[in-house]
C-alpha cells in the first residue's frame, strides 16, 4: 500500500498522537524557532526509531519486546516499528524539556504577569546545561511510567494490542529495562540537540547577520514564560490523557500510583510558577562586572 495512504490512515487511527504533535510544533516554534524545532524533531525521532529498531532485534536499550503487527495495513510501519510510536518520543521529550526549564531557567520579577509569576529567561548557558539535561531525562522516564502500563493493555482501549514483552516486568508488567531505555533515548537525543544549539549560537555570533538573526525565536536571554508554561501544559495534557484511560479501563491501582508520582512534582511546579521557590540567578556578563578598586 502507498505510504501517503498509510500515513492518512495512521492519522485517522491515531488522531490523539497528531494533536499532541501539532501542539508540540506550535509551542516549540514559539520557544525555539523553526530551525531548532526541526533539529529537535529530527534528532529525537531518529534516535527513538533506531533504538526501537535495535531493541526489537537485540534487546538494547529498552530490553526485549516485540510488536504484534496487528495494525499492519491500518497504519504506517517503518520496518516492524509503528511510525506513530517513534513519533511520540518527539513531543514527549520536548514537553519534558519544558518542564525541566520551568524549574531551572533564571527568572526575573515582573509587574506585567499575574501574581508573583517570574519572567523566565531563555539563557543559553542554562538551557543546554547538564542540570536541564538530567532533569529532562528524569521527567521523560517518569511520563513513560504512566504511559507504558496502560499502553501494554491497549487491547482494552482504542490503541489496540500492538506490542508485548516476552518477560513481563515488576512494574505492572513493564520491565525496568524499558525505563532505562527511555532514559538512554532522552540522554542521547537531548545531548545531540544541545550540541547543535550551541553550534547555532556560535555560528550566529560569528556571522555578519548575527544582530538580525538573534532577534527571532530561540534567541538567548529572551523572555519565554508563556512558551515554557504551554510546554508544561502539553506534558500534563499527555499525563491526564493517559491517567484518564487508565481509570477508564478499570486499573485504579496503576492510576493512583501515577498520581502519587506527580503530586510532589506538581506542588513544586506551582510553587515555582508562583515565585515561592528561589529562582536561578542570571549569569553575570563580563561587561556587567563592577569596576575594580585600585589600591
Amino acid at each position: 500500500m502507498d505510504i501517503p495512504i498509510l500515513f492518512i490512515k495512521t492519522l485517522l487511527l491515531r488522531p490523539y498522537v497528531f494533536i499532541f504533535l501539532a501542539a508540540f510544533l506550535l509551542i516549540a516554534r514559539q520557544l525555539l524557532g523553526w530551525k531548532r524545532t526541526g533539529l529537535f524533531f529530527v534528532i529525537t525521532w531518529a534516535t527513538a526509531f533506531l533504538c526501537e529498531f535495535s531493541s526489537t532485534r537485540t534487546g538494547i536499550p529498552f530490553g526485549w519486546y516485540h510488536y504484534t503487527g496487528a495494525t499492519i495495513g491500518q497504519e504506517l510501519y517503518l520496518g516492524n516499528v509503528p511510525f506513530m510510536d517513534s513519533l511520540s518520543f518527539t513531543f514527549l521529550l520536548f514537553a519534558s524539556y519544558c518542564l525541566a526549564l520551568s524549574f531551572l531557567l533564571p527568572g526575573r520579577s515582573s509587574h506585567s504577569l499575574p501574581s508573583a509569576i517570574p519572567v523566565l529567561m531563555f539563557d543559553q548557558t542554562v538551557r543546554s546545561s547538564w542540570p536541564v539535561l538530567v532533569l529532562t531525562v528524569v521527567f521523560f522516564s517518569f511520563i513513560d511510567m504512566i504511559i507504558d502500563p496502560v499502553a501494554l493493555r491497549g487491547d482494552r482501549w482504542f490503541l489496540g494490542k500492538i506490542y508485548w514483552y516476552p518477560d513481563p516486568g515488576i512494574h505492572f508488567g513493564v520491565p525496568v529495562a524499558n525505563y532505562i531505555g527511555w532514559a538512554v533515548v532522552g540522554l542521547i537525543a537531548l545531548t545531540a540537540y544541545f550540541i547543535c544549539d550551541r553550534w547555532l549560537v556560535r555560528s550566529l555570533e560569528g556571522s555578519h547577520s548575527a544582530p538580525s538573526a538573534t532577534r527571532g525565536n530561540g534567541r538567548s536571554g529572551a523572555p519565554v514564560t508563556g512558551a515554557v508554561i504551554l510546554g508544561c501544559g502539553l506534558y500534563y495534557g499527555v499525563l491526564i490523557f493517559n491517567l484518564t484511560v487508565t481509570f477508564w479501563i478499570g486499573e485504579p491501582l496503576i492510576g493512583m500510583t501515577g498520581i502519587l508520582i506527580y503530586i510532589p512534582i506538581t506542588i513544586l511546579l506551582i510553587f515555582r510558577l508562583l515565585g515561592r521557590l528561589p529562582a536561578v540567578a542570571l549569569p553575570v556578563q563580563p561587561n556587567q562586572l563592577p569596576p575594580q578598586r585600585s589600591g
